[in-house]
């Protein structure tokens, strides 16, 4: 499948497979969502010459394991698994004792980690010895959404590939090709809360954040004297919803502050005091795992006291 906003990427690839050595280590930098990992999965069959689809013995892909050994049989068992919050070690020194051996169908091999800026510190050194040193006819491919988290040392082995955000237009045209059954105010939400990623927007159209974001707006505008917009705004959120949709109410919250400021208006300042404290309260959710329906209420009382203050302002 065929996604929009990696011209570039593919255009430097290309390139530099056409000279006379290709590098064999290459960064794929970006917000999450834009489809870096894709490209890679792309980029290695095409070097493999693989695109008959399907798993490739020459591809090696490491991203989160399970979590412990009772997660892992329920991987096994092809059940719902927890997933470990980092790369670790052990996987590295399994792809190292793979890359001691010859490739199974050609002369090329590729590895693919997948996010790298999410291997542990041990798993970040060893790594740092194959890219060293790698091995005859072995290419690595890194893909990261917070590159400044990697070692210096590892940046610097690598050549890096940017991914941009994409505009409103490539988003639309994304979501009309993958989610055409999305309503305007879906679309309209998912759009602002991705800021330029189209991974990010489908994920948010299946959350399904439409009538969050009509409320957000409407909170913002006209603000919330009675607190029946919050309360509204609670229950769209759910009484109790998992990591991910308070996550994505979050991103739609500060997305709507965010537009808000950048339009013309004269002092942004209470907009942009709000935005700093959902950044705040949203760094602070997963640890303190604040109750739904107060964070609903915080929320929206950070949008209408900044909405009122816009006004006052400018009368």
């Amino acid at each position: 499948m065929k996604m929009v906003g990696h011209d570039a990427a593919w255009e430097a690839w290309r390139r530099a497979r056409s000279a006379e050595r290709l590098h064999h280590a290459w960064l794929l930098t970006g917000k999450e969502g834009l489809g870096k990992a894709s490209f890679a999965r792309a980029a290695a069959a095409e070097l493999l010459d693989a695109n008959g689809g399907g798993a490739h013995p020459d591809i090696l892909e490491l991203t989160y394991a399970a979590k412990d050994d009772k997660e892992e049989r329920k991987r096994a068992d092809g059940k719902p698994f927890e997933k470990a919050r980092s790369i670790r070690i052990a996987q590295i020194r399994a792809m190292q004792r793979r890359l001691t051996t010859r490739p199974t169908l050609g002369d090329k091999r590729v590895v693919i980690i997948d996010p790298a800026d999410d291997l542990e510190r041990n798993a970040a050194n060893a790594l740092l010895k194959s890219l060293e040193e790698p091995p005859e006819g072995t290419y690595f491919l890194l893909v990261a959404h917070r590159p400044a988290r990697l070692l210096p040392t590892i940046r610097s082995r690598c050549r890096t590939v940017r991914f941009g955000s994409l505009g409103d237009g490539a988003m639309n045209e994304l979501i009309d090709r993958l989610a055409p059954e999305a309503n305007a105010e879906a679309r309209s939400a998912a759009i602002r809360a991705a800021a330029g990623s189209p991974g990010a927007a489908l994920g948010f159209l299946r959350l399904d954040l439409g009538k969050a974001n009509s409320l957000m707006q409407s909170i913002l505008e006209q603000g919330d004297r009675g607190f029946a917009l919050r309360g509204a705004l609670a229950e769209v959120i759910g009484a109790r919803p998992d990591r991910e949709r308070l996550q994505a109410i979050l991103d739609l919250a500060r997305a709507t502050l965010a537009e808000r400021i950048t339009e013309d208006v004269p002092d942004p300042t209470a907009l942009i005091e709000a935005h700093g404290e959902l950044v705040q309260l949203t760094a602070e959710q997963p640890t303190y795992n604040y109750d739904a329906g107060l964070l609903a209420m915080q929320i929206g009382t950070l949008l209408a006291r900044a909405g009122a203050a816009s006004a006052d302002r400018h009368g």
